[in-house]
């Protein structure tokens, strides 16, 4: 996870699709994976990312994070705050994401 002046993140994200995603407090995505893999822009709030078996991470305003193709993740907003996020991400074969099972209450930082 980095931080860049927002100035320069159009010369540092591939080319893809791409899209503004806002999330609740406590709201987050399920285990997924992306075959180009993900950026993500971190424009409002606080949230997490985590790839799977890894550490959680914490994002907030200003952070990028990529995820690399095939790693299974998740992010989302923390549970007390909202985040909203740019995220960008390119199909392969019409594919940009498999979605996997749910991040589980018990396994959600609180």
């Amino acid at each position: 996870m980095h931080r860049y002046a927002a100035a320069l993140l159009p010369l540092c994200l591939p080319a893809g699709a791409g899209a503004i995603v806002t999330f609740a407090p406590g709201a987050r995505t399920a285990w997924h994976t992306h075959p180009l893999g993900q950026t993500l822009i971190v424009t409002q709030g606080q949230g997490w990312v985590q790839h799977w078996q890894g550490p959680l991470q914490a994002l907030a305003v200003g952070d990028v994070a990529w995820i690399p193709p095939g790693v299974k993740h998740w992010h989302g907003a923390t549970a007390t705050s909202a985040m909203q996020h740019v995220v960008i991400a390119e199909a392969q074969d019409g594919t940009a994401v498999s979605w996997l099972e749910q991040v589980t209450d018990d396994s959600y930082p609180r």
